[in-house]
């Protein structure tokens, strides 16, 4: 049994649709539907019934959905008591990050505020962003990393979470350079010519903005995907190796357009690359309640707050 189970299914339970849950959760669909299975396989019956939409419990379901929601809150309601007697580790600030942010952001950017802020120590843990949202409101991180979009918003609530802006990404194609520097493939394709395609998985944060991306194109696009993965990474090392094309954080290929390894894949409209997409990065917290928050993780929001105000008053 994962506790996660459990919240799949009251999240299920509350939205009666896979694929609302799924974004919500901020998983892929089929990934969401292998976790409600898991859920039956150890409860040993159908809790929910797929025969209808929009989607329903089985009386088993209906007779597990108190009872989950009574588990969670115990669960909850004893970490927090546990946390309350935590000791060490109070000069340690803990950051749930998404795994995009975690391989190319994060080390640039925790290395300028050691220059600014001056020296503190850091433990990171990477995450798809579901779990890393999760790390947050379940209380086992100090500060969350990620990525918004207005299409795309985290549900965090106002009331319990605050945000600082950290800067903006760039969403954008690239593709490996052939001898003479120039994109082996190039968006937008050809009818009898498709540009291979190195895809996001359905649900991915930054896949979705790629879709969004893609619809809104003012012209066809001929696309053959031919691989897909949750991580940004993964979708570099493909298209360093001549696979195909894909969408990637103008972060994470700063050393390889440098290098001119990788180079921009899409058309430029006056100037302005047709396929781009800008998006914000943001750290959240969760309000510090009576007992507030860790001395040093509220020494750094206050830095970073403070210094967000003076750049907004310049």
């Amino acid at each position: 049994m994962e506790t996660k189970w459990l919240e799949d299914f009251v999240s299920l339970a509350e939205t009666r649709s896979f694929s609302r849950s799924a974004q919500l959760r901020h998983v892929t669909q089929p990934a969401f539907s292998r976790r409600i299975q898991a859920l039956e396989a150890w409860a040993g019956v159908d809790l929910v019934d797929r025969s209808s939409y929009p989607t329903r419990l089985t009386p088993a379901g209906q007779t597990l959905l108190p009872q989950a929601l009574e588990v969670l809150g115990h669960l909850q309601a004893a970490r927090n008591l546990m946390r309350g007697h935590q000791s060490s580790g109070q000069d340690m600030i803990e950051f749930a990050v998404p795994h995009s942010l975690a391989f190319t952001f994060f080390p640039h950017w925790v290395m300028e505020l050691r220059q600014r802020f001056g020296a503190f120590k850091s433990r990171l843990v990477g995450l798809n962003v579901h779990d890393a949202v999760m790390q947050l409101t379940e209380g086992s991180c100090d500060l969350l990393l990620a990525y918004h979009h207005p299409s795309q918003p985290l549900q965090l609530n106002p009331e319990r979470y605050e945000m600082l802006s950290l800067g903006h990404e760039t969403l954008a194609p690239y593709a490996k350079a052939d001898a003479d520097g120039q994109p082996l493939f190039r968006l937008p394709g050809r009818t009898h010519e498709p540009v291979p395609y190195l895809a996001y998985a359905s649900g991915a944060y930054l896949g979705r903005l790629v879709d969004l991306l893609l619809k809104q194109a003012g012209e066809p696009l001929y696309l053959d995907p031919i691989y897909e993965t949750d991580m940004a990474e993964g979708l570099k090392a493909m298209a360093l190796e001549g696979h195909g094309l894909a969408f990637l954080p103008a972060s994470s290929v700063k050393k390889e357009l440098r290098a001119r390894s990788l180079v921009p894949a899409g058309p430029r409209h006056n100037g302005v690359p047709a396929f781009e997409v800008t998006i914000e990065v943001r750290l959240y917290r969760e309000r510090p309640g009576p007992r507030g928050s860790k001395p040093a993780a509220q020494e750094l929001w206050n830095f970073l707050q403070q210094r967000g105000s003076a750049a907004a008053g310049r």
